[in-house]
């Protein structure tokens, strides 16, 4: 056994990782002072030349040694407040570790390079310790602490998860003030960007914990991170069982219904489940369809939420004559026909992909994949002039009505232009005459 050995297991564990933990910080200070030695020069020469309005040469030369010695001391001070908080952090009282994870949150947002060395310094299972701890002012500068560290960098929400980061979330959300759901909802979207990863994410974990947010009276900036969360687990298929198991369709149908920021990020994350069976099914079975997406279609103000529930519609509508049928005793054929003529381009053509499915099936010529093939005629096939004639007017009067509707809607505009023009004459001719008073 070599000396190195032998004395490496004479030393105390808690002595020997005191002493890695110094020797790297060291490491770290002497590249840092290596580094602005060998930048100098190039530093000086560039300063020299943006001094154009100072005459004399000893003049220049004491201003690029003043900012240097302060470039020199900031990145000195930085270092040694980077010891010294993370010495606090590992070895110092609980109210020094609560300083040192406020210390390391505004270090790790200022310096990119320092979220590496605190990974590699035990920085992150230490601020993972602490989440769970009852003090709310203790727990919140760790979860900033970990936001910071966690921002943009893949390894650090890796180590994150697997400190077991996700077993550390409160199980009853409503003992959780709105700050800390805030904080853990921003997290959690930075840390399930890892969904499309070999990084597990426990679903039994960190589902229950989103939609409990949802269910609760949290903001809806709270709200929506959880929903951006939700979307990225939702582009994973592996997801859509325990998604499904743990409410999130209920829960998102009812969230889109709400004229907010969160009804777009929501149908979203429904057109992700919704192409898989589980997605599809729950779904099908919720009292909240199709009734919900379809006054989703009216929404002329919500161009991209009419185009995603369309999406929505036309996926449950393939090859179902059951949803076809609830669809059309709720009037998606008249808001289809509106959403045809008015709406987005994207939006136009999806409508116009429902109203073709929904028209007479025995007429229509479907074909492989163009929509539900569950009903075919053939062409010359027998029928009767009585349901032909009921074909016919009851398109008859679905044109009727949309034309009634559209023209309602050119005369409004066209009442709203005559009025802008007359007050505008109004004001332009009351402007070149003088008052009588």
């Amino acid at each position: 056994m070599s000396h190195s050995q032998t004395q490496n297991m004479s030393i105390p564990s808690s002595s020997y990782m005191r002493l890695q933990f110094f020797s790297r910080i060291r490491q770290f200070i002497q590249s840092k002072s290596a580094r602005r030695r060998q930048n100098e020069p190039n530093h000086n020469h560039e300063k020299s030349r943006t001094l154009k309005n100072i005459n004399s040469q000893e003049e220049k030369q004491v201003i690029i040694e003043e900012k240097n010695h302060e470039q020199s001391d900031i990145e000195e001070d930085d270092c040694v407040l980077l010891q010294k908080s993370v010495k606090r952090l590992h070895f110092g009282s609980w109210e020094e570790k609560e300083m040192a994870a406020k210390e390391i949150e505004k270090l790790a947002k200022e310096d990119v390079k320092i979220k590496k060395l605190m990974a590699e310094l035990g920085v992150i299972q230490m601020l993972v310790s602490m989440v769970s701890t009852e003090v709310i002012g203790r727990r919140r500068a760790a979860i900033k602490a970990l936001i910071q560290l966690a921002n943009g960098t893949y390894t650090n929400k890796a180590i994150m998860v697997e400190a077991g980061i996700l077993t550390k979330l409160p199980k009853n959300v409503d003992a959780v003030d709105e700050s800390t759901r805030h904080e853990f909802g921003e997290l959690l979207l930075s840390l399930s960007s890892l969904a499309n990863t070999h990084i597990p994410l426990s679903s039994s974990e960190i589902l229950p914990f989103l939609v409990g947010i949802l269910e609760s009276g949290s903001s809806v900036e709270t709200k929506e991170l959880c929903i951006g969360a939700l979307y990225n687990l939702s582009a994973v298929l592996d997801n859509a069982r325990p998604m499904v198991s743990n409410g999130v369709v209920h829960t998102l149908l009812k969230l889109c219904s709400m004229k907010e920021r969160l009804s777009e990020k929501s149908l979203a994350t429904l057109g992700n489940l919704v192409v898989t069976s589980t997605g599809k099914k729950a779904m099908e079975d919720s009292p909240l369809v199709p009734e919900s997406l379809i006054e989703i279609l009216t929404w002329e103000e919500k161009p991209k939420c009419q185009e995603l529930s369309a999406y929505i519609l036309m996926i449950l509508a393939h090859q179902s004559s059951e949803q076809r049928d609830k669809m059309a005793k709720s009037g998606i054929v008249h808001v289809s026909l509106q959403l045809a003529l008015l709406g987005s381009p994207l939006a136009q053509r999806r409508a116009s992909k429902l109203l073709q499915w929904f028209k007479d099936e025995r007429q229509a010529k479907m074909g492989p994949h163009s929509g539900p093939q569950t009903r075919r005629v053939s062409i010359g096939s027998p029928v009767s002039p009585r349901e032909a004639q009921e074909g016919k007017k009851m398109m008859k009067n679905l044109v009727q009505q949309s034309l009634h509707k559209n023209l309602e809607m050119i005369t409004r505009r066209a009442n709203a232009a005559a009025d802008s023009s007359k007050l505008k004459s109004l004001v332009i001719s009351t402007s070149c005459k003088s008052l009588p008073y």
